[in-house]
């Protein structure tokens, strides 16, 4: 049977998670950061952080991963940031005008965005995705998405209605949503050919952290989306700081319509951006003679705190490396975890994948398929041994020690599920339920009772 004398303990934060249910649907206000995709029972509730670490309710400790949803790369608390905001904190937040610092932060951010001329910021990532896709639908004077098959766009009808948790979504709304697979230009072209002049726009991330761009397809998707008139928009929520300051757009080159950026931005501080062709954002402006688009108009987009923290991340960049730092230390992470599965038997059952700065981990049951039972006991494992991961998404706090001790706890870990792997199940492994999808349909297989 599971030992749970060498469990943290989570007594404070099971029972904050519990009031946490009472009063906020899910107890979270991001499903990715609900408890049900934890371990039951090991759902640490945070109260501070530092660098890649992170303290919970009960005292405990963890290396941190997937920070921030992968929006903090500088590190919890960073100082320059910090600084930047309390610079301005006794100027006030929010005016009826704007700001000189709304100017320096659009100056500073377009600076390093190839190719993109204006830009307008929000708060959420789903600000800067749902603007862009109805200012596409305005220049073509067309309805119809055409959005890549890839985890997440928005909060908004336009994609939800594709998920399998789209309750709510109206049929006539999802039907104005079409889907495309990466890599596969044909599945695009054919949706172009049975959707003749009917596509605003083709949405995107120009990479994922387990799949790069075959050769020739970003620069395919780039002259359909010309042949056929319609705007390409690439999301830029997590390759944008991660791979490159400049976004994935500016590691392979091909220059997008409009781009939405968000997370790694305000290393935390909540700020989002749409950037992209004068001749498309001034749709939302003051110097067009066609029917204005409401665009991304709201009262806290421009709050003087983002933006302070937005130019504080961006001189981080300018005159550091985070992302050689992140590259470098996603690359020990994963040696040295390939390294320990290899060595105990479990490797690719067990494997650190993908982009160095965005690495992922595979959690296969014996038949060598991903399984949600024995991805819950890794984590259950790591967990137990001070480490919080849903993956290894790394950043550019963490340091060598913080790798060392992973690889440690992800190799005890590994001898545990060794033996579960021998045992053909995680039974007597595993204490409660696996860890369900964020976004199903229905609570069940992780509901509450």
């Amino acid at each position: 049977m599971v030992d749970r004398t060498r469990w943290p303990g989570f007594a404070r934060s099971e029972l904050l998670q519990r009031r946490l249910h009472d009063l906020v649907p899910g107890g979270a206000h991001t499903y990715a950061r609900g408890s049900d995709q934890y371990p039951e029972d090991m759902a640490p509730v945070l109260v501070r952080g530092e660098g890649a670490r992170v303290w919970d309710a009960d005292g405990n400790c963890f290396v941190e991963y997937n920070m921030g949803l992968r929006s903090v790369t500088l590190g919890h608390a960073y100082r320059p940031v910090l600084d930047a905001v309390r610079g301005v904190l006794a100027d006030g937040l929010s005016f009826t005008r704007p700001t000189e610092l709304e100017l320096l932060a659009a100056e500073e951010f377009l600076a390093q965005v190839p190719g993109a001329d204006m830009v307008k910021f929000g708060k959420g990532g789903s600000d800067a995705t749902s603007a862009a896709v109805r200012l596409s639908r305005a220049v073509t004077g067309r309805d119809l998405v055409a959005m890549c098959e890839q985890p997440f766009f928005s909060v908004h009808d336009w994609f939800v209605g594709g998920l399998e948790m789209n309750a709510g979504i109206p049929a006539a709304v999802r039907e104005l949503s079409v889907r495309f697979r990466y890599n596969d230009l044909d599945s695009l072209r054919e949706l172009f050919e049975r959707n003749e002049g009917r596509i605003a726009c083709v949405i995107m991330e120009a990479a994922t952290a387990a799949v790069e761009p075959d050769p020739g397809f970003l620069e395919g998707v780039r002259e359909l989306c010309d042949r056929q008139g319609a705007v390409l928009i690439f999301d830029e929520m997590i390759t944008g700081l991660r791979w490159a300051a400049g976004g994935a757009q500016a590691v392979y080159g091909i220059r997008p319509d409009l781009s939405c950026w968000g997370k790694a931005i305000g290393n935390g501080f909540p700020i989002s951006a749409l950037a992209g062709r004068r001749e498309i954002m001034e749709l939302g402006g003051l110097r067009t003679d066609e029917p204005r688009v409401f665009l991304m108009s709201t009262t806290h987009g421009p709050e003087s705190v983002s933006l302070a923290a937005l130019r504080a991340v961006l001189r981080a960049y300018a005159e550091g490396d985070p992302i050689a730092t992140m590259e470098q230390r996603g690359r020990e992470l994963a040696d040295g975890v390939n390294g320990a599965a290899k060595d105990l038997g479990v490797h690719p059952h067990v494997a650190a994948i993908g982009r160095p700065s965005c690495l992922l981990f595979t959690t296969k049951d014996g038949s060598g398929a991903p399984s949600q039972p024995f991805r819950t006991l890794f984590m259950q494992e790591l967990l137990r041994r001070g480490v919080l991961a849903q993956n290894f998404v790394v950043s550019a706090a963490h340091t060598r020690e913080d790798v060392e001790q992973t690889v440690s706890a992800a190799r005890e870990a590994m001898l545990i599920y060794r033996k579960a792997l021998e045992a053909g199940s995680v039974e007597g492994f595993l204490h409660g339920r696996p860890v369900a999808p964020a976004l199903r349909r229905y609570a069940e297989p992780r509901r509450l009772h």
